[in-house]
This record gives C-alpha cells, structure tokens and sequence, in this order.
C-alpha cells in the first residue's frame, strides 16, 4: 500500500505500523467503545485501528502528521472518518482543531502513539479534557512501567505522580516488537489510562512543584526546600522526593501555598 503511494515508515515520526490484529482487538476491547462513540485517534497510519474502530460502529476523528498518509486516508476511508492533517499537540497542548472538533461531547483516546508524544499527551488529556473518558493507547513499555510505577521504585517519577494523580492505569497487554512493521527495537505495551472520580484542581501548579523536587530527587527534602520549612507530620526533612506518596507530595505542596 505504501509503495503504491511512493511513501515509506519515517522513523523522525516514530511510524512503527502495528499490524498485529490480535493486539489490534484487544486494544479496541479493553476501551469497551460501542457504536456511536466519539474516538479519537492521533497517528492512524494506514487506517488498520481506524477500521477495526468504524467497525465496532464508532464515530472517529483522526489526526495524521503525514501528509502522504493524510491523502492516503483519504483516498481509503473518504467521508467515513473525520482527519485532520496536523500535529496533535502545538506547545504541549492538545491541537485547537482537534478540541474543535470533539466540542463538548465524551469521548475515548484509541491509539497506536508515535512514541515521542505519549507522556506530554497522555499527561494533557488528563489535566484539561475532562470530556475524555479513557485513554487506551500503545506506547513503549518502558513508559507504560513508569506510568504504573509503585513509590520508591526506581520508575516512580514525575509522570508516574502526574497520571496516577488524576487517573488509574492498567496493563491491557504487551506486545513485541514483531508486531510492528518496521520492527522497532523496543517492546510496547497497549495500556488503559481511565480518569479517577477525584477531580484535582491546579495541575500545572502542582506539576511545577514536583518536576522541581524531583530535579534534585537524590538530595534530601531539607536540602532542596530548606530546614526550617514547615514540613506536614509524616514527612522527614531527611527523605528524598522519590519516598514520597501522592498524598504526601499533595500535602508538601499545600505548605508551599500558605
């Protein structure tokens, strides 16, 4: 197919196609979409998700960088898809005509993502579109561990505070990278990224705060914020960013606000 339109996998996008219909079926499955749902989809590729979603009846706005592959969507989906040519994020946000386009209806994120954009989208989707109800994306495997990383283990970071903060993350599956054409050198992972019921409010605030802390995550807390910062009971100026929970990072960063 890409022969035929004079185009090849441009790995500067991280066009890794996922072909594997079983992976496919049970990335779609796990989003439990059903006709007439809104997805969204960021880098269709070829159209083979695209088509798995029009089949289980969803409405699909898709949003593809390549202009080669843009026409040839077009040329194989028509009027059955929504596409929009473009990068999905501008300045770490989601795309304006994207927003556009979803307007104020629910929706879910169905995807297999270009591996450069995952965190800094799955990280927004989060913070600002409430209307997403579940993100349901391939990405690397070693960001999906980061994302469900437990405190103090070596992958607890600030992307693992900042989605676990808002949302609960589960494996859907792993898939190697022979199900992939080209074959990256890396394994992936298909995981579900569900908005927990607990609205946080100031995310970019609290996201600031951690993102300093864990700049110095080797130094202990009272070298960074000082000894004579009023630290909350159960937490010690002697731990380091990466022993801290959630709740204690929340409680950390109420202090600074006072």
């Amino acid at each position: 197919m890409l022969q035929e339109y004079g185009l090849s996998p441009l790995h500067r996008l991280g066009q890794n196609f996922l072909h594997d219909h079983n992976i496919l079926n049970k990335l779609v499955d796990a989003s439990r979409v059903v006709e007439g749902d809104i997805v969204l989809e960021i880098g269709p590729g070829t159209g083979t998700l695209t088509e798995t979603l029009l089949e289980r009846g969803c409405t699909v706005i898709a949003c593809e960088l390549d202009r080669g592959l843009s026409g040839l969507l077009r040329d194989r989906l028509g009027d059955s898809i929504t596409l929009i040519h473009g990068d999905c994020l501008v300045k770490k946000h989601l795309n304006s005509e994207i927003v556009e386009k979803l307007g104020n209806q629910k929706w879910k994120l169905v995807a297999n993502l270009p591996y450069q954009i995952a965190s800094p989208l799955i990280v927004d989707i989060l913070s600002n579109h409430p209307n997403c109800l579940g993100q349901f994306v391939t990405i690397q495997y070693e960001v999906a561990q980061r994302l469900m990383a437990d405190v103090d283990s070596s992958d607890w970071g600030v992307l693992s505070i900042l989605v676990q903060r808002l949302a609960e993350v589960s494996l859907i599956t792993k898939a190697p990278n022979t199900c992939f054409w080209p074959q990256p050198k890396i394994t992936s992972a298909c995981v579900a990224v569900v908005p927990s019921e607990h609205i946080n409010s100031e995310n970019e605030m609290f996201a600031l705060f951690v993102t300093s802390l864990f700049a110095k995550r080797r130094k202990q807390l009272g070298a960074i914020l000082g000894r004579n910062f009023n630290f909350p009971d159960g937490i010690s100026p002697d731990q380091r960013p990466s022993t801290l929970s959630i709740v204690q990072l929340e409680a950390l960063y109420q202090v600074t606000l006072i």
